[in-house]
């Protein structure tokens, strides 16, 4: 069920110049980076790229929503961490994502890791955004 505009909390405003080739900056001055294609799509490599900023984005939301899970589930955690894998290629509309999550969570069982991933993907604003259009894995 989608939100509401009075339903917001909190919104971040990025903007970039010159696309994918150039920079993006937020509002508030706390992120601002040259981005720049990178060698394996013909660019010089030299900045970040759009794929590694959503990487970094839906893996902090994923731990976050991990986090909210393993507290419900009564599962430790501690010590765990996620990774997202963000590729771009080519497809029938032009270009389009695929994601990979994968998680080390050292103190639970591999059968209860698995459960926790599959009900954080089910809570992650990411992965709820991400449904229906992206090929996201679980490992």
């Amino acid at each position: 069920m989608p939100i509401t505009q009075s339903d917001v909390l909190y919104t971040a405003v990025a903007t970039a110049e010159n696309g994918r080739d150039g920079r993006v900056a937020t509002d508030d001055g706390k992120l601002d980076v040259v981005v720049n294609p990178p060698e394996e799509m013909g660019g010089s490599g030299a900045g970040t790229n759009p794929e590694q900023l959503f990487a970094a984005g839906y893996s902090a939301c994923f731990q976050g929503a991990l986090g909210v899970v393993a507290r419900q589930e009564g599962a430790d955690i501690t010590g765990s961490t996620v990774t997202a894998k963000v590729g771009i290629g080519k497809n029938d509309e032009g270009f389009g994502i695929i994601v990979e999550i994968s998680a080390d969570i050292p103190n639970v069982s591999a059968g209860t890791a698995r459960e926790l991933l599959e009900k954080a993907h089910q809570v992650c604003p990411y992965s709820k955004a991400m449904r229906g259009d992206v090929t996201v894995t679980l490992v």
